[in-house]
């Protein structure tokens, strides 16, 4: 993750793009629809909050961290009106989308897995890498750290606990480790 997260480099409008949506896609877990279709009033910068309509129309709040605010503030501030002029001089009305494609319309998710596998294969990274990975790497990551599954249910905008359930398969080390530190006769 901390690779994939480092590659897009440079001040121009993609890099400041790719940088803000991988950080706020590592740094909220949300799905690569719900990050595709933002709206600017959708986030508090200020707050580090984003609201995001899920699955079954559920809506939820989410924070993110100082790397993920950060970032969508360069790109939104430095970025993404440069894109959103080619937009309209292509002929595509204005929209209130944050993330933008490289025309200026709205990003697609596919437009997502393409900009994604490009970083991941720049970064060096030889596994397969999906959007749902970085959705995936949040929830482990908080696991990993000590969070309650049920606050990592509510942060994925997951109906059952069930589902939430399967980030919580954790290797072999890491348990042993856990348990040696944990437990009173380890």
């Amino acid at each position: 993750v901390e690779r994939l997260l480092a590659q897009p480099q440079g001040e121009e409008p993609l890099p400041l793009r790719d940088r803000a949506m991988l950080e706020l896609a590592y740094g909220s877990g949300l799905r690569v629809s719900e990050l595709c279709g933002l709206r600017r009033a959708d986030l508090d910068l200020g707050a580090r909050l984003v609201t995001v309509v899920g699955k079954r129309d559920k809506q939820r709040v989410v924070p993110f961290g100082r790397a993920a605010e950060r970032a969508l503030r360069a790109w939104l501030e430095r970025g993404r009106d440069r894109l959103a002029v080619r937009g309209r001089a292509a002929g595509h009305r204005d929209h209130e989308h944050v993330f933008t494609n490289a025309r200026g319309g709205p990003l697609s998710r596919v437009g997502f897995w393409t900009i994604l596998r490009g970083h991941a294969r720049a970064a060096g990274i030889a596994a397969r890498v999906h959007p749902h990975a970085l959705r995936h790497s949040f929830a482990t990551h908080l696991l990993h750290g000590g969070a309650d599954l049920r606050v990592v249910q509510e942060l994925l905008g997951h109906a059952s606990v069930t589902t939430t359930a399967i980030y919580t398969h954790l290797d072999r080390a890491y348990l042993r480790e856990v348990h040696r530190t944990f437990h009173p006769r380890a």
